[in-house]
């Protein structure tokens, strides 16, 4: 990826971050994780996620029907020459790295040794 990409990309991450804040319900609270762009800077794929779990399809639904604001949204706060065609998708893989830092934490708990006093 080259440096003009991750730039726009992050700029568009920004925005639409803050679009979300200001525009969306509290509850599921969704979080932009990352924008992968096109080489040519035409498509923007949206990956967030949500908290708590369970409320994907409730933000996969508000994405959706905001693309044509979160686009205004883009054109009237972020520099662009071109804004590209947006894409949302739930990021999977940050799901995972939650749960595996959960997991993790169990397992911290089950093998925390017990203390003399108590």
């Amino acid at each position: 990826m080259s440096d003009r990409t991750s730039k726009v990309g992050e700029v568009i991450k920004e925005v639409v971050a803050t679009f979300i804040q200001r525009e969306a319900n509290t509850n599921p609270m969704i979080t932009v994780t990352r924008v992968d762009m096109s080489p040519d800077l035409r498509n923007a794929l949206i990956f967030f996620t949500t908290i708590p779990d369970g409320k994907e399809a409730e933000a996969q639904i508000f994405m959706k029907r905001s693309g044509t604001d979160i686009r205004n949204h883009l054109k009237k706060h972020a520099r662009l020459k071109r804004i590209p065609n947006l894409t949302f998708m739930l990021d999977a893989g940050e799901k995972h790295r939650q749960h595996m830092d959960e997991l993790v934490k169990t397992i911290e708990k089950i093998n925390r040794p017990i203390s003399e006093d108590g």
